[in-house]
């Protein structure tokens, strides 16, 4: 049957299916590249033996970082592949590369029975990880978009930071339950951390089932038919140089803010606030249960009032209330108050996070969309996001710590300077005229 004459139920079924299996994906891949962060308070002592808990993390997030800039190379290999043979075979390969991964970080033999050899696998495997996970972000949003009704773009593409979050929260799932209810501690930082990495790998199953079963995008099937998906390189990419800087613009602060009250959170918690490991991984799944449950409805929102008010909300709440907010966290003298005061960075985060990707999406044509969104998003986030826990850490160990939250406060203000005079996408969106579904 001809795309073009496709019925309406037909295409609403096509795009529930693009959801569940575009966003369960997500979810899987997310997971694997979260777990890594999650475990790193119970493993960092077995690849690299010191006394010292703070330098072992810094050590671990130096490897974080690591992973982050292979981002780039996945942005640009996964984009160039989405856009040349289809978003639906990307999104494959993307999650085969982050399962081998996973199986190679959960039998990796410790430091003290193989040596330098350990820390090495460690690397190689976080390196496969984050060539995967560079490629994820460009193709999934691109995905979810160009499935969307033009009236519910902001909600589709939502679905993917709410998965994204999601990834997270069940890797701390899992986590509170080897914690409270399986495993002592001796047992986690013995063996029991590479259980999640092995689920991981289980689950990547689960998504290239969903995904085997999800239909090509119509945007990138017409566009292949006009013989525009034929490349989707980089010097394509250039002739877009205004779209490329406003990504580049719009994922600066929100990645230095989102890293921060998501991923190094965890650690602040335990390093910095002085509370036991278990309070501080049950804090941060409610408040990312929270975080991701909210992500549509901002969503929804962007597809009523357009995109630019929240990104004007974040950037203007952002640069106010870092500072105060996490001086608040590492003062608070209740897990009560935490948990409020983490809410609240949250909250003015999703107004970035929920409509992070359809903004993306909307600067860029068909033929250069997953490269156009993938690569200059994961340089981006391989510079500073991937960067935000180990100059956090780092400043720590200076003695410095407070230093790293006007880090993150410039970084939303030179957000906030491209929000104010950037069009508002949703007006001019690249994706209207284009077939959806």
């Amino acid at each position: 049957m001809n795309d073009d004459k496709l019925d309406k139920q037909t295409l609403s079924m096509r795009r529930l299916k693009a959801i569940a299996g575009g966003s369960i994906g997500n979810l899987v891949e997310w997971y694997d590249w979260y777990t890594y962060s999650a475990f790193a308070i119970y493993f960092s002592a077995s690849f690299f033996p010191n006394d010292n808990q703070t330098v072992q993390l810094l050590q671990t997030a130096g490897i974080f970082a690591l992973g982050f800039l292979m981002r780039p190379i996945g942005g640009w290999l996964f984009g160039a592949l989405a856009d040349n043979i289809g978003r639906k075979k990307t999104m494959l390969i993307s999650v085969w590369l982050m399962s081998i991964g996973s199986l190679i970080i959960a039998f990796i033999p410790d430091y003290s029975t193989i040596g330098i050899l350990a820390p090495l696998l460690l690397t190689i495997a976080r390196m496969l990880q984050g060539l995967s996970v560079g490629g994820e972000f460009g193709v999934s949003a691109t995905y979810l978009t160009e499935m969307a009704t033009p009236n519910r773009r902001g909600f589709f593409s939502s679905f993917q930071y709410a998965t994204l979050i999601g990834g997270q929260l069940l890797a701390l799932g899992v986590q509170i339950l080897l914690q409270k209810f399986l495993l002592t501690d001796e047992q986690l930082h013995d063996w029991g951390w590479r259980i999640p990495f092995v689920i991981g790998a289980i689950l990547s199953v689960i998504a290239l089932y969903l995904r085997v079963h999800l239909h090509e995008t119509r945007a990138y099937t017409a566009a292949k038919e006009k013989g525009k998906a034929k490349d989707g390189s980089i010097s394509k990419l250039l002739k877009h140089p205004k779209a490329i800087m406003i990504v580049v613009g719009l994922t600066l602060g929100g990645t230095l803010a989102f890293y921060t009250f998501t991923t190094y959170m965890q650690k602040f918690l335990v390093n910095t606030v002085g509370i036991s490991k278990g309070d501080a991984t049950m804090i941060s799944f409610v408040s990312l249960f929270a975080f991701a449950v909210i992500q549509p409805l901002f969503g929804g929102l962007s597809d009523r009032i357009g995109r630019k008010p929240l990104l004007i909300t974040f950037g203007l709440l952002g640069t106010i209330c870092t500072v105060p907010l996490m001086n608040a966290i590492s003062s608070a003298n209740s897990n009560w108050a935490i948990f409020v005061f983490i809410m609240i960075g949250l909250l003015i985060i999703s107004t970035y996070t929920s409509i992070g990707a359809v903004v993306k999406a909307e600067l860029f044509p068909a033929e250069v969309r997953a490269i156009g969104v993938g690569l200059p998003h994961a340089i981006t986030v391989a510079i500073f996001g991937g960067t935000a826990e180990y100059v956090a850490l780092w400043f720590k160990s200076v003695d410095h710590e407070s230093w790293y939250y006007w880090y993150v406060t410039i970084g939303i203000f030179l957000s906030l300077i491209m929000f104010v005079f950037m069009q508002d996408t949703k007006k001019g969106s690249k994706l209207d005229g284009e077939p959806h579904g």
